[in-house]
This record gives structure tokens, C-alpha cells and sequence, in this order.
């Protein structure tokens, strides 16, 4: 099998967890998202609302779940609709989950047919005083494209104007950005196969290579240990290209002399790991690439202590500038005098490092988690520092995946060679 089982305890825990935040007589409604079209009759690969899998672990299509804790009838509580299935998309697409199967990757008793669903809702509504509904309020989304859930808002509103509707992301956000130790068990397995790809491109990486070669070699990789695939658009940006940040075109070749900067990283499951590497092309760092590359690792591992319970976001991105600021200072890009000139806003560092240090990790790879949230244990994060000195065609940043503990982080990608010499070591044929 592709993927290693995984207890539907967890779905219950997150539900249970769930109901403790809703408001009394309350009605939560969660749509699966739609396979997006592309052109003619194509359409791009599924890719399930985080909150759906969240709550159920389905990962399919049109599929629903309602969940009323003060339901009249006790089998009413929770309801999960699914698709139903027949010989002809047996034959076109493939098995689909029959209500057995649903229940057991779900831990639902309850389970009906997708079409069955307009029925139930009516019935159920009326009972209920709030109806909880989710919408993508991710800080940084930029939504274009109308989803199944945000088309359902509008149908339910305009059909039962009189109740109270409640936004569920703020309570998800609150939940997910906690991780259970099954879904930390999920990140670790993506990281782990992430792993396997980048040891695999040390010994392949070389003057002449592609960027888009250098793709193919890890997408390989990822899927022949399990994952579907990269866990977002990889970015495999040699010499000026790793100074773009959001570099996805993966067109040119490698340069004997470059630096390749590799955000790249696997999925498992639906969890995500995120990970970002800059090495020499022709396997050597030359004496100015090593002294980026070590100041930005200095500050990767400085940010490791800072990133810890009781801080904040806004605080330790402040002290990640500061720290910057002296390694940027240090690399002769601007001296003591100017950084001390330089107003609030930090201008002369941002020139050279311009991007957030950290971000929650989990279903979605920037997840989800409440405005300016304090860190806290149990809270997974990258860190990954970066500096992007334009004027040299030069890029680096670092960038691994840490749990936050009780006494300290641990890295999830503490395996993945970071430190310099050991890259050029098995760039060259080391073991």
C-alpha cells in the first residue's frame, strides 16, 4: 500500500475537540473542495479542503460532513456524505469509498450517499440556532476562484436567512495550529522522504544540469517512497535565479560556479513537510559562498533558540532582523555606521533578506493559525533564513521543520545534511 495506516482516533479527537468550541444548538457544515477544471474536458489532480480531512481523514470528492452535537436524534450528531459509487465510475475513475470504508477511515457511524445531503440539511436546520460554515481566512490567501463550500454559503444563507451564522475557521485555526502526535508522525514521514530526494540530488547535481532535470530527479524520489508528489511548486533557482523568491520556472542549467538554491519538498498524506537547500553546482563552495552560506546557518540556528514558547511572532521576526543585520554588516554589504542610520524599518537588511523567518506547517504548508498567536508547544514551524545579495547573482537560504517542545525544538529534519563541509563531502562521492 502507498500509505501507512492511520487510526481514525484521530478524526474523532479532532471532532470532539471541535464540539467543545461551538456555541450551543449549534449546525457545522464542511464541504470537500471541487476538482478544478483546466481546458477541454482536463482537470487538475484533487486536492481536499483541509478542514474536510481535518475533521474525517476523507480524501475524496463531493463529500460532506454535518456535525450537530444537540441533534434531537443521537445518530444525527454526526453525518458524513459521500459519493456513491457504481460500475461505470468503477470503470472510468476508479473504486470510490463505500459507506464501511467511510466510516472506518473516518470513525463516522453515520454515513449516507452524497445525494441524500439536501434532504438531511433541511430537516437538520431547523433544529439549529447557529450554523458554523468555512471560509479560507488564511492572512495571505488571494482567492479567485469560487470553492464548493463559499458557493453553499450563499445557497444556505439565501434559503434560511433568519439564522445565526458563524464563521468555523476561527475555530480550526485555533485546533490545527496544535499538532496531534499522529499528524507529527505524518510530518516527520514527509521530511523523511524529503530527505531521501535531497541526498539523492548531491550525487547528481553538476555543471550542465537542468533545473527542470533536477525536478524530475526528486519528484521520482518523493513518489516512489509514497508521496504524491512536491508538497508546493518546487523552486530550483541556480545563480540570479535564487535571488527570485518565488522562482517556479525551472528552465535553465546549472553553471559550474553557482550556487542552486532548492526549495523543494514532499507531501504524505495530505501532511506537508518544507524544506530549502543552497549548494555549490560544481560541488566546492567558493570562499564568498561559504561565508553566506555560513552567516545565514548562523542565523538559522540562532532563530532555534528564539522560536520557544512565550514568544511571539511579531518579537522573534524583530529579533531575526536584528540578528541578520550583524551577519549582513559582517559580510561588507553595508557597514556598522549605516545599519546604526538605517530608520525602524530596517531597510538596508531588508534589501538582502526581505521575507518572513518562519511559518506553521501542517495540512497546508502555510497553515492555519490565529493573527499573532503566541508560540507554544505542539506548534510545528520552519525556519528558514535567507540572504539574496542581487549585484553577485547570489542566493541562499536554509530551511528545516522543528516540533516546539517542552525543553526545546526538535528538528524533524535533523537528519538532512545542513552543515557546509558534509554537503561538499557527499557532493564528492563521501559516504
Amino acid at each position: 500500500m502507498r500509505y501507512e495506516p492511520i487510526s481514525n482516533e484521530l478524526f474523532i479527537r479532532n471532532r470532539r475537540n471541535l464540539r467543545s468550541l461551538l456555541k450551543p444548538n449549534s449546525l457545522v457544515i464542511v464541504h470537500s473542495n471541487d476538482i478544478y477544471p483546466t481546458n477541454a474536458d482536463g482537470t487538475m489532480s484533487f486536492k481536499q479542503n483541509s478542514d474536510l480531512l481535518y475533521l474525517t481523514g476523507i480524501d475524496q470528492e463531493e463529500s460532506v460532513v454535518i456535525l450537530m452535537p444537540d441533534a434531537i436524534d443521537p445518530k444525527e450528531r454526526e453525518i458524513l456524505f459521500v459519493r456513491e459509487t457504481s460500475e461505470h465510475i468503477a470503470i472510468w475513475e476508479g473504486k470510490k469509498l463505500g459507506k464501511e470504508q467511510a466510516s472506518e477511515v473516518s470513525g463516522i457511524e453515520h454515513i449516507e450517499w452524497s445525494e441524500s445531503f439536501e434532504s438531511y440539511l433541511h430537516r437538520m436546520v431547523l433544529q439549529a440556532e447557529h450554523v458554523y460554515l468555512t471560509t479560507n481566512e488564511h492572512l495571505r490567501a488571494n482567492i479567485v476562484v469560487e470553492t464548493r463550500n463559499a458557493r453553499f454559503i450563499k445557497e444556505c444563507q439565501a434559503r434560511y436567512p433568519l439564522h445565526h451564522y458563524e464563521r468555523l475557521a476561527p475555530l480550526t485555526h485555533r485546533l490545527r495550529m496544535i499538532k496531534g502526535a499522529e499528524e507529527i508522525q505524518m510530518i516527520q514521514k514527509a521530511c523523511d522522504i524529503t530527505e531521501a530526494g535531497f541526498r539523492r540530488l548531491l550525487g547528481f547535481i553538476k555543471p550542465g544540469v537542468g533545473e527542470w532535470e533536477i525536478e524530475a530527479e526528486l519528484l521520482h524520489e518523493f513518489v516512489r517512497n509514497g508521496s504524491r508528489g512536491f508538497a508546493y511548486a518546487p523552486i530550483i533557482g541556480t545563480g540570479a535565479n535564487a535571488c527570485v523568491l518565488h522562482y517556479v520556472e525551472n528552465s535553465n542549467r546549472c553553471q559550474d560556479g553557482e550556487m542552486v538554491l532548492l526549495d523543494v519538498a514532499a507531501e504524505y498524506r495530505g501532511w506537508n513537510s518544507d524544506l530549502t537547500r543552497t549548494i555549490p553546482v560544481n560541488g566546492r563552495f567558493t570562499k564568498r559562498q561559504r561565508e553566506v552560506y555560513d552567516a545565514v546557518l548562523r542565523v538559522f540556528r540562532a532563530c532555534n533558540t528564539l522560536l520557544r514558547p512565550g514568544n511571539n511572532p511579531l518579537e522573534y521576526q524583530k529579533q531575526a532582523v536584528e540578528l541578520m543585520e550583524e551577519e549582513l554588516v559582517n559580510l561588507g554589504l553595508f557597514s556598522a555606521k549605516e545599519a546604526k542610520a538605517q530608520g525602524p524599518d530596517k531597510a538596508l537588511v531588508k534589501k538582502y533578506f526581505m521575507h518572513g523567518t518562519s511559518h506553521h506547517l501542517g495540512l497546508d504548508v502555510h497553515d492555519v493559525c490565529p493573527p499573532h498567536q503566541t508560540f507554544a508547544e505542539g506548534m510545528v514551524f520552519t525556519i528558514e533564513p535567507g540572504i539574496y545579495i542581487r549585484e553577485e547573482n547570489l542566493g541562499v537560504r536554509i530551511e528545516n521543520d522543528v516540533l516546539i517542545g517542552k525543553h526545546g525544538n526538535i528538528d524533524l529534519m535533523k537528519n538532512i545534511p545542513i552543515e557546509a563541509g558534509e554537503i561538499e563531502e557527499l557532493m564528492n562521492g563521501g559516504a
